[in-house]
This record gives C-alpha cells, sequence and structure tokens, in this order.
C-alpha cells in the first residue's frame, strides 16, 4: 500500500488545501447522501432544545449546521484544527451561531462533561489515535449524554466489491483533480478507509471508551457507518 499521511501537520496541510472544495467533494462523491446521513446523527443524539453540542472535527461545520437546524436554541461548538476549514464555514450563510474553536481531537479545550452530545463526521480515521480521540469524547459529555461517529469504514468483502474499489479508487482521484484540483488528497480518502477499522472493530473502540453502544448501522453497502454511545449515569 503507498504510505498515507499520518502526521497531524500533513493531515492539516491536506484539510487547508482542499477547504475550498471540500463540501462540494462531499456531495459528489456521496451523491448528496452525506446529508441524509448527517441528519440521522443528529437526530440519533436525541438533543434537548437548549443542547450544548459539539462537532469535532467540524471542518466547514455541516454537522454542527444541521444540529442547529433540528434544535434553533442550542449552543453548538466546532471544534477543528485546520484553519481555513472554519474560515470556509463561517463564511457560509446560515452558520453564523456556530462557535468555532481551535482544537486538537486528541486533546479537546474543554472542561470533563460539558456537552449533551457529541459528534463527528468521516473525521475519526483521520486521528493519529482512535482510543485517545473516543475517551476524549466521552470525557467531554455529561453522563446520558450521547457520542456520535459518523464515518466510512473498512467494508466487508462482497460480490460489488470490485466495483466500489474501482470507484474509490479510480473515480474519486479523478474527480479530486478536476474539482479540488488535489488528486493527492482524494487518492489519501481511499488510502485511510481501506486502513481503517470495521464496524465491529469501532464498536469495540467505543464500549473500551465506557460508553453504552446505542446503535449500530451502516448505509451505501456498508461503507458508512454511524455508531452511537450513551456515557452512563453516575451512581
Amino acid at each position: 500500500m503507498i504510505a498515507t499521511p499520518r502526521k497531524p501537520e500533513q493531515i492539516r496541510a491536506m484539510f487547508a488545501r482542499i477547504a475550498h472544495r471540500y463540501d462540494l467533494m462531499n456531495r459528489l462523491m456521496t451523491g448528496g447522501l452525506d446529508l441524509r446521513w448527517r441528519r440521522q446523527a443528529i437526530r440519533a443524539c436525541a438533543l434537548p432544545p437548549d443542547a450544548r453540542a459539539l462537532d469535532v472535527g467540524a471542518g466547514t461545520g455541516d454537522l454542527a449546521a444541521e444540529a442547529l437546524r433540528q434544535r434553533p436554541g442550542a449552543l453548538v461548538v466546532g471544534c477543528d484544527f485546520t484553519l481555513p476549514m472554519m474560515l470556509r464555514g463561517r463564511m457560509k450563510p446560515g452558520r453564523e451561531r456556530i462557535q468555532w474553536v481551535g482544537g486538537d481531537a486528541l486533546r479537546l479545550p474543554f472542561p470533563d462533561e460539558q456537552f449533551d452530545a457529541v459528534f463527528s463526521g468521516f473525521v475519526m480515521r483521520n486521528v493519529a489515535n482512535l482510543d485517545l480521540a473516543i475517551r476524549e469524547q466521552a470525557r467531554v459529555v455529561r453522563p446520558g449524554g450521547r457520542v456520535a461517529c459518523l464515518e466510512a469504514i473498512r467494508p466487508p468483502r462482497r460480490w460489488w466489491t470490485p466495483f466500489y474499489r474501482f470507484y474509490f479508487h479510480r473515480v474519486v482521484p479523478w474527480l479530486g483533480a478536476i474539482v479540488a484540483g488535489d488528486r493527492a488528497a482524494y487518492t489519501y480518502l481511499p488510502q485511510s478507509v481501506e486502513a481503517f477499522f470495521t464496524l465491529e472493530e469501532l464498536a469495540h473502540a467505543m464500549t473500551q471508551a465506557g460508553l453504552i453502544l446505542l446503535e449500530a448501522r451502516t448505509f451505501m453497502l456498508g461503507t458508512v457507518a454511524l455508531l452511537v454511545g450513551m456515557k452512563p449515569l453516575k451512581r
């Protein structure tokens, strides 16, 4: 396998390069289905009307914006370590109420038990330490609160696997070169998915962080997963 960027500074630089076309590429790669998955992820968080919610690796704020759409009275924080992504998000209409904070998913700059829900979208496969990232999310969510992870996962082998691999390894980099002007970033994407976990492995990581797994389901022929865990109530 071709080496993929793993160091935080490489990941940051890559997302900074593609920030101007990141949302458009997400729509094109998924046929717009990612918007539906984000809606379902936020609904699964069961946000109260006055929720305090955190979007980890918020990027341009798609999940944070969806949380505000569903719960206009919520306080929603978008945390990311790539400034150009957040700046791009701030320019998008309807995202003025997102509170943007620079921060690393492995060292979230928040006290314990601050949020009713913590969620992430297509971020966890890019962190250097998945277990630590999930533990940090479990740390900052209140007891009874939820942690939701929407992520591209390594799918099981099926009859359609060759077609999936052709699309992901050939078509997606081509789209990245044409639309975002960055073939390398969208060559990294399929490599990062193949190096990532299966649904079962990701679920295990969430339970190892002390979360009670409430939901684990897949979309798009098992290539995208939504997992939701709850922080246990204190005795």
